[in-house]
Parts: C-alpha cells; sequence; structure tokens
C-alpha cells in the first residue's frame, strides 16, 4: 500500500507541477520527485540531492533565478548522463543499419571461402582423374596458390600476376617430369629450378597464365574491395555511435534534458525546435558525412550489379581447373618443340630416384559429401593463413576430394539467387539518407515532445519554441541560438576521407589497369596494380584521395 500511495503522490507531484509551468516554472514544493529519478537513473549517491529546493548559485548551467533542486556535484553527473543518454539513442537508430552490413559481410565471407575450397577441390580432382601420375606433386602448388587467392581476397598485400606466375612456374617441373619428359626416375631439384626460373620464356603453357591473370584480377579485385568497403562502412557507424562531445555540445545536451529536473520538471519534454537546434549543432560533422554516405551506397550498388558479369568471382574460381586443364592440353601439344627449348635453357635433363607416388582414386566415394565443405573443417582458410610460414611442408593425401554435389552447389549460390544478393542492395538503398536526416530522426522519434504538449525550451516549460531553427551541417550552424560549433572533428574528418577513397575503390578508379570496372571488356592481360592509390578528377565526384592506410583498416578479420 505504501508503494501504490507514494506512486499516486508522485504522479499528482507532477500533474501539479507541469499545470504550475504553464504559468511560468514555479519551484517545487520538495526535491523528492528529483531525488527519485535521480536514484533510478543511479546517477550518484542520493545523499548528494537536496531534500527541499535551495539557492543554486553554484550552477554553471541549470542557472534559475527560483530555488533550484541540483547541486554542482548533480551537475555533473547530469551532464556525464546527457552524453551517455544521446549515445545510447545514436546506438539504438543505427543498430539495425549496423546488423545488416555486419551479417551481410560476414555471408559474403563465407561464402568466397567456401568458393576457394570448392575451386581448389576441382583443381585436384582434376589431378587425380586425369595426370594422376603427378597429382601427389601438384598438391603443394594447388594448395600454394588457393591460399594466395584467400589471403588477396580477405586484404592481405600479395599480387594477383606474382601468385598466378608463380603457381605455373612451380607447375611446369611437374608437368615436364611427368608429361614431357616422363621416365623410370624424377629429375632433381637443381634441375626442377632450373625449370621453373624458365617457365617464363620457355611459355609452355602458351598464353593461359596471362589469361589466369587477367581474369583473377578481375574477379578478385572487386570483391576484395566489395569485402573492404562493407567493412568500412561499419567502421563509420561505429565512429558516429562513439562520438566526442565538444564542452559547448555538453552543456547544450544538459541544458536540454537534465537541467529542468533542477525545477522539479521531470517528465518535461524539449520542445522539437530546441531539441533540432541542439541535435544538429552536436551533430553538424555528422550531417557532412551524408553527401558520401550516399556516395558510398551507391558505388556498392553499382559495383555489385558489375560483379555478377562474364567475370564473376564464382564462375572465374569455379572455372580455374578448366584453365590449367587447357595449359596442360597446351603443353602436351607442343611437346617436341618445348623439350628442344629445355634443352637449349637447361640442358639435358638430371634425374635422381622416384619420390613421389601416384594418385589412388576411390571412385566409390562420388557421391559423398565433400568434406572441405564443412565450416568446421581442418583445412579452413583461416588455418591455412596463420600456418602460412610452412604450407610448403604440408602435403594432402593421396585420395583426392570429390566434387560437390548440383544441391550444395545451389546452396553456395544462395538457393539459386544470384551470389550477390539483390536483397542486401535494396534493403541497403533504404539507409542512404541516413546522416542527412539523423537528428531529425532523433528529435522526431526519442527526444522531443510531440506537437501541441508543453515542452522545455531551456529556460521554461512553453507552448512553442520561438526561436529560429537552424538547417543541418556546419556551415549551418552559424546561425544557431543554442550551440556553438567552432571547426570539423578531426575523427569525422578521417572517415570522411575514408568514404571518398572507398568511392574511388568502389568504382574502380584508382586501379589504372579497368576502367570502372568494365567486367564486359577484355583487359590487356597484364598484372593488377595492388596499390590502393589513385587520383581523381573533380568532375568525377569522388572528392579527395584518402588516407593512405586504408589497406590495413579495412581488413576483414576472423
Amino acid at each position: 500500500m505504501g508503494g501504490k500511495s507514494l506512486r499516486l503522490g508522485f504522479l499528482t507531484l507532477a500533474v501539479l507541477l507541469l499545470a504550475a509551468a504553464s504559468e511560468g516554472a514555479e519551484p517545487p514544493p520538495s526535491c523528492e520527485a528529483v531525488r527519485k529519478v535521480f536514484q533510478l537513473r543511479r546517477l550518484g549517491p542520493l545523499g548528494g540531492v537536496p531534500e527541499f529546493p535551495r539557492a543554486g548559485v553554484d550552477l554553471q548551467v541549470c542557472t534559475s533565478k527560483n530555488p533550484t533542486c541540483c547541486t554542482k556535484k548533480m551537475e555533473e553527473k547530469y551532464q556525464t548522463a546527457a552524453k551517455q543518454d544521446i549515445q545510447q539513442v545514436l546506438q539504438t537508430s543505427s543498430a539495425t543499419l549496423k546488423f545488416l552490413i555486419s551479417h551481410n559481410a560476414a555471408a559474403f565471407q563465407e561464402m568466397f571461402e567456401m568458393l576457394i575450397r570448392l575451386a581448389e577441390n576441382y583443381t585436384s580432382t582434376l589431378f587425380c582423374n586425369a595426370y594422376g601420375n603427378m597429382a601427389a606433386e601438384a598438391t603443394v602448388p594447388v594448395q600454394e596458390f588457393f591460399t594466395d587467392v584467400g589471403l588477396f581476397l580477405f586484404g592481405t598485400d600479395v599480387s594477383t600476376e606474382e601468385f598466378v606466375n608463380r603457381f605455373f612456374d612451380t607447375l611446369f617441373p611437374v608437368v615436364y617430369n611427368h608429361v614431357l619428359n616422363p621416365g623410370p626416375t624424377d629429375i632433381s631439384l637443381e634441375y626442377g629450378e632450373c625449370l621453373r626460373v624458365a617457365r617464363r620464356d620457355i611459355r609452355p603453357f602458351g598464353n593461359i597464365p596471362e589469361k589466369a591473370i587477367e581474369q583473377m584480377g578481375r574477379a578478385l579485385l572487386p570483391s576484395r574491395t566489395f569485402l573492404q568497403a562493407l567493412n568500412l562502412g561499419i567502421e563509420v557507424i561505429n565512429t558516429t555511435d562513439h562520438l566526442h562531445f565538444s564542452k559547448d555540445c555538453s552543456r547544450a545536451l544538459l541544458r536540454m534534458q537534465y537541467c529542468p529536473h533542477c525545477q522539479g520538471l521531470t517528465l518535461s519534454k524539449p520542445c522539437m525546435g530546441y531539441c533540432l537546434n541542439i541535435i544538429r549543432g552536436c551533430l553538424a560533422d555528422v550531417a557532412e558525412v551524408d553527401l558520401h554516405w550516399r556516395g558510398y551506397i551507391q558505388s556498392l550498388e553499382e559495383l555489385s550489379r558489375a560483379m555478377s558479369g562474364a567475370y564473376n568471382i564464382e564462375h572465374v574460381l569455379l572455372n580455374f581447373h578448366s584453365l590449367v586443364n587447357d595449359a596442360l592440353v597446351q603443353a602436351q601439344i607442343n611437346r617436341p618443340e618445348l623439350s628442344e627449348r629445355v634443352h637449349k635453357m637447361c640442358g639435358p635433363p638430371v634425374r635422381k630416384p622416384k619420390e613421389f607416388p601416384g594418385c589412388s582414386f576411390d571412385q566409390n566415394k562420388d557421391n559423398q559429401v565433400l568434406k572441405m565443405f564443412s565450416r568446421d573443417s581442418e583445412e579452413t582458410l583461416t588455418n591455412r593463413r596463420n600456418a602460412q610460414g610452412n604450407r610448403s611442408e604440408r602435403i594432402a593425401g593421396n585420395n583426392c576430394s570429390l566434387l560437390m554435389s548440383g544441391e550444395e552447389k545451389m546452396s553456395l549460390s544462395f538457393k539459386g539467387r544470384p551470389f550477390f544478393s539483390v536483397e542486401f542492395i535494396s534493403h541497403l538503398r533504404l539507409y542512404r539518407a541516413f546522416y542527412g536526416g539523423l537528428a531529425d530522426q532523433l528529435c522526431g522519434n526519442e527526444l522531443a515532445a510531440a506537437d501541441g504538449l508543453l515542452c522545455w525550451n531551456g529556460e521554461d516549460v512553453v507552448r512553442s519554441y520561438t526561436h529560429r531553427v537552424v538547417g543541418s551541417g556546419i556551415k549551418a550552424q552559424s546561425a544557431n541560438p543554442e550551440v556553438k560549433v567552432k571547426g570539423t572533428d578531426p575523427v569525422i574528418s578521417q572517415i570522411i576521407d575514408k568514404l571518398k577513397h572507398v568511392i574511388q575503390l568502389l568504382q574502380g578508379k584508382s586501379f589504372p589497369k579497368y576502367d570502372k570496372w568494365d567486367l564486359q571488356q577484355t583487359g590487356s592481360g597484364g598484372g593488377v596494380d595492388e596499390q590502393i592509390s589513385g587520383d581523381c578528377d573533380d568532375e568525377d565526384g569522388c572528392g579527395g584521395s584518402g588516407s593512405g592506410e586504408f589497406k590495413r583498416v579495412l581488413k576483414i578479420t576472423d
């Protein structure tokens, strides 16, 4: 009964206070309501809250001619709470957007890992089925190649041209030993090294390596950029969720949210115009993100469409084994000519006893599920990256893994949907104006009083806010009557620079070998420029050059 009476008394007191406020805020008869809210919010020890109003000569922000329920210590606690409140509201407003991006970034990364494992399986199976005598020796080059694919795709500074060439360099001695010049013994390590070094001059595989370099570059680089861009989106949201508020903004937030408490008005909310002026002032830097955030989402959308073209990553990786087969056929066709070239550059073959067994392929396992497809498999890309230093010592067993069934391959493509989900992009498009309307959203949904209700204007409870309401952005704040905005937050400036830069990357403008990811055109066959840099004309609308440490910041981690 005592608790119920207390609640009724509290509500009665609140109603009386709001009624009195219509004629000007009068000092409350006691500070009981303020003490209860202070205690419920756990803002500090209750002993520091006066029981009755007192002169507030020591207050710096919540000043009033009337007696007040606040002390200087309470004012400090309120200021901390005001900043925490606004950060909580910011995080709540962005939670759905953040989940959308982070969830899809994780899904795309998982799908890329599956693609890499499946493509490696296809290639290993090719050797077991068609070139069984060299399958065991080909294991290491195949494993190293697809490890490099994963390292590149997930942000490591490796060159597609370099690791494609390294694969064919390492493969050539194996092909020579078992296809071009087979014998009862193996070639020596020294002779194999000569063949490896001479491969690019001998050109045993024709133009297949150049074709592979072109396809890998055009497929992997956009996918890598897409993942990096998604990670940047998460970084942008984290940055704006944890803003550093200026001293003037902190005082304005205190005045808006908790100064009414000092007069006993614990249930009052700020007027809409008053709230907009303060939140637009505090989020002036964040509003500057709006233009670049819109460009970021548009560029993501354009790149996702381009990635479903002829050079999409799924097509290129799952058909790499066909390129390898073409290369081996090319070497067999030109066998006499190649033997002559090898003899001229490396001399007659020097041999040693055989070391590698052939490939034993169990035909009865054709319908088994691909073990390496499991996420719990020990042979994941993550483990390979961790063991990169000694990966050359790892040689798989002689049994080949088997190809996926049709049903498993469907699951790889999101059950028949495009590899890059149109749903993700369409949902993301709904947030293109997120930063431009953030202040309005916070005041409209969380902070301000509804139209027609009595509201707090920073000094008193009134029926409407009479001061001018300024627009969003830094320039508009020069006329803000509530908050003084001085300069630009360097943290926000940095995140804007990163957005400008990632827009260049998403549009392919930082890579001179590509023209806005024109994936339908045939390239020159050269390597991919791995430096994430480059200029962008003002006419392109992509702004500055961005941060030089972009690549290291945006790696996707496990």
